[in-house]
């Protein structure tokens, strides 16, 4: 039975398996020794991304709000539902169901550090809309009505669902074949480790793939002068969601070296892994069409996005090891590559980055005259 502090697992934290260890889960959560630092220096860097919402003024959003034609408006807010929902999905997931099973203190520490980005992530969507909305409440109210995004919520759900009910029989009973209110359960590790990297290869597709129509859209928005302190919040978001995809890329690629099973799953859910991610492409490319139905917006439409998103796909899809199945190799949105690359990204009021907020840019030479002038 698991436990959330094991007092008998007297395994070296550096010899533990990243997920599933034999021994048990994560006791002591230590940093000086590591296993794989890597996942450490994630965190680190997510803290130095730190942000918040009430930073980015979005005052002006609102009379540009006003100001767009009603199939502008229907983009803008339709994508502003859909981003609610996938980071409602990830503002809770990662820990609920990797953090039962992960062995790795440094693997936990990470886990952790981003699912708490993921509610900010949330927090930023409540503020953009009290901003600019009279009615936030009827913007929340309405987002499961669209099929679209309903459709995208039970597929994103589907691997996170699986894996969190085989681990939580995995923890309780242990393995083997048992009866449960006159149900067998069957709780096999080699599929426990499946369901995991499945929903890993989930959570890649999400990251990296199913954001991306949205946030064209945002930037297109600024590109034109418009909605700029949302494009501003979905740019500290891309930012942060640029990092959680690199994890989960040198996740899969770890649990390889890690553990020799997974070498054998990587072959055998090839073909699955490869439909999830083209599903989730089917997927973005009815959402612009959903978003599009009444006309383009200028400087992008629905055949551009569907080509970005092939685009993006491709690229996602070299990285995990999974053959290409896109030939689409050059950007048609270029742009957004200036809103994706870089992390100077300037939040209000002051218009600079914010130097606390960086690794490595903390303050070292404060003395007697730092604060001089300074009155509370």
């Amino acid at each position: 039975m698991s436990s959330v502090f094991d007092t008998t697992n007297k395994t070296s934290h550096t010899e533990s398996k990243a997920f599933l260890d034999p021994n048990g889960g994560v006791t002591i959560q230590r940093y000086d020794t590591l296993k794989y630092p890597a996942f450490d220096k994630f965190t680190d860097k997510q803290l130095g991304f730190f942000w918040r919402p009430e930073e980015i003024d979005v005052m002006k959003d609102s009379k540009d709000f006003k100001a767009l034609t009603e199939h502008e408006q229907h983009i803008f807010t339709s994508n502003l539902k859909r981003q609610i929902l996938l980071d409602s999905v990830q503002g809770r997931a990662p820990v609920v169901a990797f953090g039962p099973i992960v062995s790795l203190p440094e693997l936990e520490n990470w886990i952790t550090t981003w699912t708490f980005s993921e509610t900010i992530h949330s927090r930023s969507y409540t503020h953009i809309i009290r901003n600019i909305y009279s009615n936030p409440s009827k913007v929340f109210d309405e987002l499961m009505d669209i099929a679209e995004i309903a459709d995208c919520a039970e597929d994103i759900s589907k691997n996170y669902d699986d894996l969190i009910e085989l681990a939580s029989w995995y923890n309780l009973l242990g393995e083997g074949t048992h009866t449960v209110n006159g149900k067998k359960v069957v709780v096999d590790l080699y599929e426990l480790k499946k369901l995991l990297w499945l929903a890993l290869m989930s959570v890649n597709i999400l990251e990296g793939v199913r954001f991306y129509v949205s946030f064209a859209c945002s930037w297109a928005f600024a590109e034109l002068k418009k909605m700029e302190g949302n494009a501003k919040i979905i740019k500290l978001i891309a930012r942060d969601e640029n990092l959680h995809l690199g994890s989960t890329q040198l996740l899969l690629k770890t649990l390889r070296k890690d553990d020799s099973d997974y070498e054998k799953i990587a072959a055998e859910t090839e073909d699955e892994c490869v439909k999830m991610f083209v599903d989730a492409v089917e997927q973005e490319k009815a959402w612009a069409e959903y978003l599009f139905k009444d006309g383009s917006m200028l400087g992008l439409n629905k055949q551009l996005l569907c080509e970005y998103i092939e685009y993006i796909a491709a690229r996602r899809m070299i990285s995990v090891s999974l053959p290409k199945v896109y030939n689409q190799s050059s950007n048609p949105l270029p742009w957004t590559q200036k809103w994706i690359a870089g992390s100077d990204v300037q939040v209000a009021p002051q218009e600079t980055e914010i130097s606390s907020y960086t690794i490595g840019a903390v303050k070292q030479d404060v003395d007697s005259d730092t604060f001089k002038g300074f009155s509370l």
